[in-house]
């Protein structure tokens, strides 16, 4: 049996909580499964939080306070946590883009903007110098690095399962020189024809079109309940509640049926990248 690992608490808070949690459960005698008993979690997900490697969940730290007798600390304590790990992504989002990690399958509808996940470096970058205008040279070169390194998980050639749906806006009507547009349209007809994402286009002339007016995230998981991410301006919002879950499941489901199908889809995206590199782009 391999020797366990210690843990350096001083090496950042998460590793810190995550060493104080261990310490707490092990002096109450309770190993990882008896501690995540009666929660939605696996004893892997805790083991993970121990080793500082996810964030806490709050449901879960009010749980394992409830377990170890620990008087609301390590509730106190999550917001340290989610502090200390969000880097350069937006506080809202820090959690979200942890959690693209795990994911078994990740599901977005987008009106907006093309998906984090999706967008080259010139479409990013284009979108910070938008939303943050004051930011410095620095401060947009980290934002850009963070986003374009969350699409490092479509390397794994099975996980997670990527479906999107983008609102033709999005397509036919450049945020970029029609150059770097035709890339990022070419950047996605790629990732689809190497099977790693499923893409669904939303034509403007669809009945449903207004049914929906901010984007969607649906993450499903493992060892942990599902939830949808739902963003705006400068906000955004995780939900997890079982029956809201399942209503905006219901929304999306809609959604993708309305939509043209991925094979009419990507011959879209490709045409209009086409488009764009002859300088032939339609209103």
């Amino acid at each position: 049996m391999a020797a366990r690992k210690d843990i350096d608490g001083s090496a950042s808070v998460p590793a810190f909580y995550g060493k104080e949690l261990r310490w707490r459960r092990e002096a109450a005698g309770l190993t990882l499964q008896q501690t995540v008993e009666g929660s939605f979690y696996g004893a892997s997900y805790l083991s993970e939080i121990e080793r500082a490697q996810r964030r806490m969940p709050e449901d879960l730290a009010r749980h394992v306070d409830q377990v170890l007798k620990t008087d609301g600390f390590f509730s106190r304590r999550c917001e340290d946590v989610r502090k200390a790990k969000r880097g350069a992504h937006a506080e809202y989002f820090a959690p979200v883009a942890e959690a693209e990690k795990r994911a078994r399958t990740i599901e977005e509808w987008s009106n907006t903007l093309i998906p984090g996940l999706l967008q080259t470096e010139a479409y990013a970058r284009a979108v910070i110098h938008s939303t943050h205008p004051l930011d410095l040279a620095e401060e947009v070169d980290a934002k850009v690095r963070a986003r374009i390194e969350r699409a490092a998980l479509f390397e794994d050639p099975k996980r997670p399962e990527y479906w999107t749906i983008l609102h033709e806006g999005l397509v036919r009507q450049p945020l970029l020189p029609p150059g770097e547009m035709a890339a990022q349209l070419e950047h996605i007809a790629v990732l689809a024809r190497r099977r790693r994402i499923v893409p669904q286009v939303l034509l403007w002339s669809s009945a449903i079109q207004p049914f929906l007016g901010l984007p969607l995230m649906f993450m499903e998981f493992e060892n942990e309940p599902p939830f949808v991410y739902t963003e705006g301006p400068y906000h955004g919002e995780i939900v997890d509640d079982p029956a809201l879950v399942k209503r905006y499941r219901t929304s999306y489901d809609r959604l993708r049926a309305a939509a043209l199908s991925p094979e009419a889809s990507l011959a879209t995206i490709e045409q209009a990248a086409e488009e764009y590199r002859n300088g032939k782009q339609r209103d």
